[in-house]
């Protein structure tokens, strides 16, 4: 069984999917505390719904939709989200999973769109990263920075000049904070620096920035 947080359909915020119709699975429990989290209230299980991979597939076909995203929480945590991918997949859905990249990403199915977000030192978490899997990164993969300030986009520079440069593909999403990193503070600073990777707003949280759930 899935511990779910919660079903909806929205327009999807981020990624390179960003602008189209979306559900969004996102399942329960997360193993990290990252200071800019927006959806705290799937932190923990309780009072979750707990649904069969079939129920949950159920469910997403209400929306008729084909694009799928399982996100959290942390949706590695739960090794039926493995299953669920598959399941989803093999009924011709597109399927994204986003993950905060502390868990292995090997045992995803190969077919599944992959985004990685790479915690850095304003989220508190910077060590959590599963360094391996970079090695298992693929072209249709995405990773994405999240910056707190201009301290974590040099240090997200940094990173990638050590862990990804030798990369022949790579699709690379820097997306501010803007509670405390302005948009036009980041563009700045990737023209400055010529950065080869996409400035990217959450879509979602300007269409409804008062919403905190279902959008």
């Amino acid at each position: 069984m899935l511990n779910l947080s919660e079903i909806f359909c929205s327009i999807q915020g981020e990624s390179t999917f960003v602008g189209l119709p979306c559900v969004f699975v996102r399942l329960a429990g997360c193993n990290l505390d990252c200071s800019y989290c927006d959806t705290g209230y799937a932190r923990q299980d309780d009072g979750c719904e707990k649904l069969s991979i079939q129920e949950v597939a159920g469910r997403v076909s209400d929306f008729m939709v084909p694009l799928v995203e399982i996100t959290g929480g942390e949706p590695l945590l739960q090794q039926e989200t493995l299953g669920l991918a598959r399941h989803l997949l093999d009924l011709d859905y597109t399927v994204l999973i986003e993950t905060n990249g502390s868990l292995a990403i090997t045992p995803i199915d190969p077919r599944v769109h992959l985004i990685i977000d790479i915690k850095t030192p304003g989220s508190g978490m910077a060590d959590s990263l599963h360094l391996p899997n970079l090695d298992y990164l693929q072209s249709h993969h995405q990773i994405k920075f999240v910056l707190v300030d201009e301290a974590d986009f040099f240090w997200s520079l940094d990173f990638i000049k050590q862990h990804l440069s030798q990369l022949k593909y790579k699709e690379i999403i820097f997306s501010p904070v803007i509670t405390s990193f302005q948009p036009a503070d980041l563009a700045e600073l990737m023209l400055e620096y010529r950065v080869r990777a996409r400035l990217q707003l959450q879509l979602h949280t300007l269409l409804w920035p008062d919403c905190n759930r279902g959008r």
